[in-house]
């Protein structure tokens, strides 16, 4: 049989099947070691799952409670030993709130949960909203030990619904009984209303509660549910057209901006974004957009007869390295030229020559019928549009939607 070392070569490739075959005993005394590199610790303590040695338990649960050890032995250490009750009280004293280690508070909740500690439901339901989906998972799981042991009644008065989180976890337990969540799509917290329409499903339930919405809002998000479960684009911009077409109005955004940004992403905004823009994508037609390799050649042309030089394009996620979005770089004599994939836009990156070269650029582009993106124009934060950005998931300018990248 292959020893550990073997079965655990290098960092993330792991023979789970070779090491399942290991002694049980063995693999604990080795992943309690912290001489032995932690990635080759981690997956000993995922082959323990079902077979943990009673010899061998102390010495783990002093892993777990070691701060000086490695974050992710611990938390696989904490999935091994969610039963142990001996850990509660370790798990629910006020030192575990200074814990530092990357998912280590977390994984912490979730144990207290499985555990069956009520204290911790309120905390619970902070982490299953959380826009970050392992996070989430990490906090539902702690709530349904919690409701199946002690009833869902139980721990939603625990929970309370004073914050947008209560009712996100309320709204989804009434849904998971089959109670009818539609009432929800009114909730003042757009994430909240979010959530109730992504449940819903009856869509003769949601056109009858178009008549008792008390808000506009609670009708959008009424009349975007129903085209998801339907796709009758006719009948959204009926209703559309009935609410007097309301949308988010942002000073100095202009239609042709407007229109490229709400196509671009409207559809797969963050879910604290203003409804109305989620209609309105819906219910306006998209900007024609010239053919990218078409726009590109224009571009690359305008800048070589104004003698600039241009170097071939290449997509920012080839310019970066990583990623990918909506913008071309193309070098040149007077600096980085950015071509958007959204429409006729461009800008550029400043240079050390000040504005002279980017007057050449922008007279070149403007005459092959681009539109330039100066600075005032791309510094217009579009409000309530809520679109994830290196871990941000708020409004960002024109600039940013236009020229986006991401790794």
């Amino acid at each position: 049989m292959r020893n550990i070392e073997e079965l655990v070569p290098e960092a993330g490739h792991a023979d789970a099947v070779g090491l399942r075959e290991v002694d049980a005993a063995e693999l604990a005394r080795y992943a309690v070691d912290p001489a032995h590199p932690w990635w080759r610790r981690r997956p000993c303590v995922h082959a323990l799952a079902g077979r943990v040695p009673e010899g061998h338990v102390a010495d783990l649960i002093a892993r777990v409670r070691d701060s000086g050890d490695v974050g992710e032995v611990r938390i696989a250490l904490l999935d091994l030993l969610a039963g142990r009750e001996e850990l509660l009280p370790w798990l629910r004293h006020e030192d575990r709130r200074r814990e530092e280690s990357y998912g280590l508070p977390e994984a912490i909740l979730k144990a207290r949960g499985l555990l069956g500690d009520r204290s911790a439901a309120a905390e619970l339901a902070a982490l299953a909203a959380s826009p970050w989906p392992r996070q989430q998972a990490l906090g539902a799981a702690g709530l349904d030990a919690l409701v199946t042991r002690y009833g869902a009644e139980a721990v939603l008065a625990d929970v309370g619904d004073e914050r947008p989180e209560d009712r996100a976890f309320r709204i989804r337990t009434r849904h998971g009984s089959g109670a009818d969540v539609t009432d929800a799509l009114a909730d003042p917290d757009r994430g909240v209303a979010y959530l109730a329409q992504s449940l819903v499903s009856d869509a003769d339930r949601l056109r009858r509660y178009l008549g008792e919405a008390p808000t506009t809002g609670a009708k959008l998000w009424t009349a975007y549910a129903l085209h998801r479960i339907t796709g009758d684009a006719a009948e959204t911009r009926t209703i559309y057209d009935g609410l007097g077409r309301p949308r988010v109005e942002v000073a100095g955004l202009d239609e042709e901006v407007r229109s490229a940004i709400v196509h671009a992403y409207a559809s797969g905004c963050q879910r604290n974004s203003d409804p109305r823009w989620r209609v309105e994508a819906l219910c306006t037609d998209p900007p024609f957009l010239p053919d990218e390799d078409e726009r590109l050649r224009r571009a690359t042309a305008a800048l070589t007869t104004a003698g600039l030089a241009p170097r071939a394009p290449i997509s920012c996620g080839e310019f970066h390295q990583q990623g990918g979005g909506t913008y071309h770089v193309i070098e040149c004599g007077a600096g980085r030229v950015f071509v958007s994939t959204l429409g006729m836009f461009a800008s550029a990156a400043e240079s050390e020559g000040g504005t002279e070269g980017q007057d050449a650029v922008r007279e070149a582009l403007a005459a092959a019928g681009f539109r330039w993106i100066d600075t005032t124009t791309g510094a217009i934060r579009v409000t309530d549009l809520c679109v994830y950005h290196f871990g941000g998931r708020g409004p960002l300018d024109v600039d940013t939607l236009l020229f986006y990248w991401q790794d």
